[in-house]
């Protein structure tokens, strides 16, 4: 979530977590207009997991 911030940053682009918005340990991110949900950000989260948030967002993973 932090490299996510940075590269909100970096592209000047609106970034924003709401840990309500989904089930159990679940939040929702927007970058810019997109959106995803991520799982428990305490966590360490895996590579398919990673690739499909990134789709979600239109970046790529490399970007991060």
């Amino acid at each position: 979530m932090r490299k996510l911030q940075r590269l909100a940053r970096r592209r000047q682009v609106r970034f924003f977590y709401e840990p309500n918005l989904g089930k159990g340990s679940h939040g929702r991110i927007w970058l810019d207009s997109a959106s995803t949900t991520i799982k428990d950000p305490k966590k360490e989260m895996g590579a398919g997991l990673l690739r499909a948030m990134c789709h979600d967002l239109g970046i790529h993973p490399a970007d991060l």
